[in-house]
């Protein structure tokens, strides 16, 4: 897994290591440093990615798919990943909207 702390700080994706492993919310998280492990740990909702890690231009489309780490963004202080690059793209378009409907998508599945 990669390092979610790792968008925020160094603005790139780092893999994790099974060194700084951490559970949270049912899942096993993998962290680059103690540090970014601590951080997590401290406010994971501040650095966990929305929508449980699925892509977030499909959850604007009420739909789940897998994301790849380059494919990310971070907006409002909150980390969003997409399926692929061109669906980044696709997904900063309208950011605002897609967040919105993904939002509402999410809610009324969860």
């Amino acid at each position: 897994g990669y390092d979610p702390v790792s968008y925020f700080t160094v603005g790139k994706h780092v893999e994790g290591s099974d060194t700084f492993a951490a559970e949270w919310n049912a899942a096993t998280w993998y962290f680059s440093s103690a540090e970014n492990k601590a951080a997590f740990l401290a406010a994971p909702d501040k650095f966990a990615p929305q929508y449980g890690g699925y892509c977030a231009f499909a959850m604007s489309y009420d739909s789940f798919a897998p994301t790849i780490p380059e494919a990310w963004s971070i907006v409002d202080g909150k980390l969003y990943l997409n399926f692929s690059l061109g669906v980044r793209g696709d997904w900063v378009s309208d950011q605002k909207e897609h967040i919105a409907n993904a939002n509402e998508n999410w809610a009324a599945k969860f």
